[in-house]
């Protein structure tokens, strides 16, 4: 079996936001928690709780947003 990019799902306090999803791309998240399921052994209630970790690793993994927020949170330094 292929290793998949999500791992296991961490606990944490989860923040509501609500949003409509097409059913193409519900149907592959629902697919998607299956086989993780499968693969961790850790099953998937709800499928919903894959988005926030698949945004994260999306996040995590674009060079460019990372090296702009890098830049974002530099201080500018010069002082007075």
């Amino acid at each position: 079996m292929s290793k998949l990019k999500l791992g296991a799902l961490e606990d944490d306090k989860p923040i509501k936001v609500t949003h409509e999803l097409p059913a193409s791309v519900h149907r592959d998240l629902v697919s998607y928690a299956e086989i993780l399921a499968q693969e961790t052994g850790q099953p998937i209630q709800d499928p919903s709780k894959l988005i926030a970790p698949m945004l994260a690793r999306f996040m995590a993994a674009d060079r460019s947003f990372r090296k702009v927020r890098r830049a974002r949170q530099r201080p500018t330094g010069g002082g007075e």
